[in-house]
C-alpha cells in the first residue's frame, strides 16, 4: 500500500513538473499582458513633452510638463484600489476572467489617448479626458500587474515557477525599448508638424491590436486546478477575499510591500529615470542616453529569467538577501559610472546596475504571489504589490531629481537606493520572512 502511495505521489510530482500546452499558453498570454501594460506606461512617459503641448494651455512649458507628469502619477495612486477591486473578483470569479477585462481596459484606454482632441479644440475637456484615460489605465493595471503573474504561477511546473514568473516579468523591460524606437522612427520619418499633428498618435493606437492579440491567447486558456479546488470549497459559504486577506495576511502583506518596494525603486530608476538622469547629470545627448538605456533594458530582459532559474535551485530568500546586499554595495559605483559623462562608462554603470536587480528579482517576483494561499492570493498580492510600487517605484524619479537638486551631487540618488537596500537586507535577515519555494499553489 505504501509503495503504491509513493508511486502515485511520484507520478503526480512528475506531472506537476511537466509543462503542458495549456500552461504554455498561459505563460504566453501573461507575458503579452505584461508587455502591453508597461508599453502603455512607457509610451506616456516618452510622449510627455508632446502631450504637454497638446493637452494643456500654452504659455508656460514647464507648468504643462509638470501637469503631464502629475497626470502620469495619477495612475500609480489608483493602482492599489484597482488591485483590491480586481483582486477580490479574481479570487471569487477566477483569474482568467479578470485578466481578460484588465488587458482590454488598458489597451482601450491607451488607444483612446491616441484619439483625443487637444486643448485648442475642446479646451479643458482635453486634459480632463486625458486624466480619465490615465485613471482607467492605472485602475486596470492594478489588476493586470498581479493577475497575470498569479495566473502563470498557478499553471507553472512546480520546479520552474520562478523561471516562468521571471519570463513573464521580463516582458516589462521590452516596452521601453519598443516604444522608444517607434517614437524615434516616427519623429525622424515625419516632419515636426506631421508628428505633432498625428504621428505621435500611432504608437498609442497600436496598443489596442496588441491587447487583442493577448486576449485571443488568453481566450484559449483555463483556470488552474488549484483555483478550481478553492472555488468548490467556498461555493457554499459566505466568502469575502478582502476581509480574509486583511484578517489572515497582515504580516505577509507588509513583507511583500517592503520586498516589492525595493525592486520597484530599482526598476523605475532604471526604466523611468536614467534616460533623463544621464542627460542632465551625465551630460550625454538624448540619442546616447536612449541607446545606453535600451541596452540596459535588454540586459534586464535576458538576465531576469536567469535569476529565476537560480531561485528554483537555491530558493527565493537567498536571492533576496544576496540581491539586496549587492544593491547596497553597488549603488554608489553604478550611479557614479552612470553620471561619468562618457558613453562607455555610462553603459557599464547601467548594465552593472541590472545585475543585482535581476539577482534580487530572481526571488521577489515569485515570492510575492507564492507567499499567499490560493483563496486570497490575487487580493493580497495585488494590494501589497501595488502599494509597494506606488510608494517606492512611482516616487523614485521624483526623489532622485530632488536629491540632485538639493545636494548638487550627481550621484546623490545612490544614497536613497543604498539606504533602502540596507533596510530590506536587515528586514530579510532579522525578521521571520519565510522561504516559499515548493509551497502548494
Amino acid at each position: 500500500m505504501t509503495v503504491n502511495t509513493n508511486e502515485e505521489s511520484r507520478r503526480a510530482s512528475q506531472v506537476a513538473d511537466a509543462p503542458t500546452p495549456m500552461s504554455k499558453r498561459v505563460l504566453l498570454g501573461g507575458s503579452v499582458g505584461q508587455f502591453v501594460e508597461f508599453y502603455d506606461f512607457a509610451l506616456y512617459a516618452l510622449s510627455a513633452v508632446t502631450l504637454s503641448h497638446l493637452f494643456f494651455p500654452k504659455g508656460n512649458e514647464i507648468a504643462g510638463l509638470l501637469a503631464t507628469f502629475a497626470t502620469f502619477g495619477v495612475a500609480f495612486v489608483v493602482r492599489p484600489i484597482g488591485g483590491l477591486f480586481f483582486g477580490q473578483l479574481g479570487d471569487k470569479l477566477g483569474r482568467r476572467r479578470v485578466v481578460y477585462v484588465t488587458l482590454l481596459s488598458i489597451g482601450a484606454a491607451t488607444a483612446a489617448i491616441g484619439l483625443l482632441p487637444g486643448y485648442n479644440v475642446i479646451g479643458w475637456a482635453a486634459p480632463a479626458l486625458l486624466v480619465l484615460c490615465r485613471l482607467i489605465q492605472g485602475f486596470s493595471a492594478g489588476g493586470e500587474s498581479v493577475g497575470a503573474p498569479a495566473f502563470v504561477f498557478e499553471h507553472a511546473p512546480v520546479n520552474r515557477r520562478a523561471f516562468w514568473l521571471n519570463i513573464t516579468l521580463a516582458a516589462t523591460a521590452l516596452p521601453s525599448v519598443v516604444a522608444g524606437t517607434l517614437m524615434l522612427v516616427l519623429s525622424n520619418a515625419l516632419s515636426q508638424a506631421d508628428f505633432t499633428d498625428w504621428g505621435w498618435r500611432i504608437p498609442f493606437l497600436l496598443a489596442l491590436p496588441l491587447s487583442l492579440v493577448g486576449l485571443w491567447i488568453r481566450s484559449r486558456t483555463e483556470e488552474s486546478e488549484a483555483f478550481k479546488q478553492v472555488a468548490e470549497e467556498v461555493a457554499h459559504r459566505e466568502y469575502s477575499p478582502i476581509r480574509e486577506a486583511f484578517r489572515d495576511n497582515r504580516l505577509r502583506i507588509v513583507q511583500v510591500i517592503l520586498v516589492m518596494g525595493m525592486t520597484a525603486m530599482g526598476f523605475y530608476f532604471l526604466s523611468g529615470y536614467f534616460v533623463s538622469y544621464v542627460q542632465t547629470s551625465g551630460k550625454l545627448g538624448q540619442e546616447a542616453s536612449l541607446a545606453v538605456n535600451a541596452v540596459a533594458m535588454l540586459a534586464y530582459a535576458l538576465l531576469l529569467p536567469v535569476g529565476g532559474l537560480v531561485a528554483d535551485r537555491v530558493g527565493r530568500k537567498p536571492m533576496l538577501i544576496a540581491g539586496s546586499a549587492a544593491l547596497a554595495l553597488l549603488a554608489f559605483p553604478c550611479f557614479m559610472l552612470v553620471t561619468s559623462g562618457t558613453f562607455g562608462l555610462a553603459l557599464l554603470g547601467e548594465v552593472l546596475f541590472v545585475v543585482p536587480l535581476c539577482l534580487y528579482g530572481g526571488g521577489c517576483y515569485t515570492f510575492f504571489v507564492e507567499i499567499f494561499e490560493t483563496r486570497t492570493r490575487f487580493t493580497s498580492a495585488a494590494f501589497s504589490y501595488n502599494v509597494g510600487y506606488a510608494l517606492f517605484g512611482g516616487t523614485a524619479p521624483f526623489v532622485g531629481t530632488w536629491l540632485v537638486g538639493a545636494t548638487g551631487v550627481a550621484f546623490s540618488p545612490a544614497y536613497w537606493l543604498c539606504g533602502m537596500a540596507v533596510i530590506v537586507f536587515l528586514f530579510l535577515t532579522l525578521t521571520p520572512v519565510p522561504e516559499t519555494r515548493g509551497r502548494h499553489a
